[in-house]
């Protein structure tokens, strides 16, 4: 039976610094797109794009944080995975990650650049294996934490998420 510690010790996954759940780079490009080509919030040269694998188990979760480019998660096994988004103007969209399209799940899902976004495998859940594309590619001087105390201050009417998916 394939478990998240299998799934861990077979990709040699490591914890996501900050974040939460379980990560391995799988791919970062060798080409580069230089800073002056880039709009303004970014700050160094980035590669075209990186991939990760990334697993959420149910004592872990992706803490709320936002990134300079757009994300693409891809849900490739496992099970269900609850992710929020809350956009700028405070309005929340909540999406399903998982294989049960019929039932309105995504196996593909987009984050914008600068939305805050966290996610947490559905209770009773063992593990969720999803992917991660960022266009351009990622470095963590891109991410920004969300603090619980600044999160509730902007978004009070989501404080039960919010709380939920942050540590302070």
């Amino acid at each position: 039976m394939l478990t998240a510690e299998r799934i861990i010790k077979l990709y040699n996954m490591k914890p996501l610094p900050g974040e939460g759940g379980y990560y391995v780079e799988t791919y970062r490009s060798e080409e580069i797109i230089e800073r002056t080509s880039l709009p303004d919030r970014y700050d160094l040269d980035k590669p075209y794009g990186t991939a990760i694998f990334y697993l959420l188990t149910p004592d872990t979760c992706s803490r709320m944080h936002r990134l300079k480019s757009d994300e693409v998660y891809h849900f490739y096994m496992g099970d269900p995975v609850e992710l929020v988004l809350i956009h700028p103007s405070g309005t929340i969209k909540v999406l399903f990650l998982g294989h049960d399209i019929r039932a309105g799940q995504f196996v593909q899902a987009v984050v914008p650049a600068g939305i805050w976004q966290g996610a947490f495998l559905l209770e009773g859940g063992q593990f969720a294996l999803m992917g991660a594309t960022v266009s351009p590619g990622f470095d963590f001087s891109d991410r920004e934490m969300g603090t619980g105390k600044e999160l509730l201050e902007q978004y009070p009417q989501h404080s039960d998420i919010i709380t939920r998916l942050t540590e302070d």
